[in-house]
């Protein structure tokens, strides 16, 4: 496993890297074959003290990201949330849609663009998925914590967009060529 480890406004000093470190590798046990595990750190300046320092712990899995954010006043307390929220949604995902340990991994390539459009596009996101049904696309979409997802449609052999609506429910944009 690949871990990625980046301070936004703190000082990741080689104690607080070594807990990371030893924290996220302990992930290993309940979902084999994590590629990269992405640590982000901030110190934001907030009213509350209690919400200054931000971790969040992202993992690329099986084809499979996951994702877990915390807020608090102390950076290794806020990690140790993270770890166990991070336990938990293996847990539920692995109950849910565990398959198989030979799926494709997922790669996230970010590309330089050079479109010349009058719009400001700043990025380009390529990623590799696999054929998926409408509720497993919610499940990963929530597992994000995303407001939509695109994925390939298993039962109708296209690409779609699962979104989440403003009532709570949630629509599907089924893309066709004019």
């Amino acid at each position: 496993m690949q871990i990625v480890i980046n301070g936004k406004n703190v000082e990741v000093t080689d104690q607080l890297r070594s807990y990371i470190e030893k924290k996220v590798t302990k992930l290993d046990r309940f979902l084999p074959n994590i590629g990269e595990a992405r640590v982000d750190l901030a110190s934001q300046s907030t009213k509350s003290a209690g919400d200054r320092e931000v971790v969040q712990l992202t993992l690329h899995a099986n084809g499979t990201v996951l994702r877990a954010e915390e807020h608090s006043s102390d950076m290794q307390a806020a990690l140790d949330v993270v770890i166990d929220r991070m336990t938990r949604q293996i847990e539920r995902y692995k109950g849910k849609h565990w398959r198989s340990l030979n799926r494709i991994q997922a790669r996230d390539e970010v590309a330089p663009v050079e479109l010349e459009s009058e719009y400001d596009l700043v990025r380009v996101k390529r990623f590799r998925t696999h054929a998926m049904t409408v509720d497993e696309a919610i499940e990963q979409m929530e597992l994000l914590g995303h407001d939509f997802f695109a994925f390939y449609e298993a039962d109708n052999d296209r690409f779609s967009v699962i979104y989440k609506r403003r009532d709570g429910g949630y629509g599907l944009l089924q893309p066709e060529l004019a």
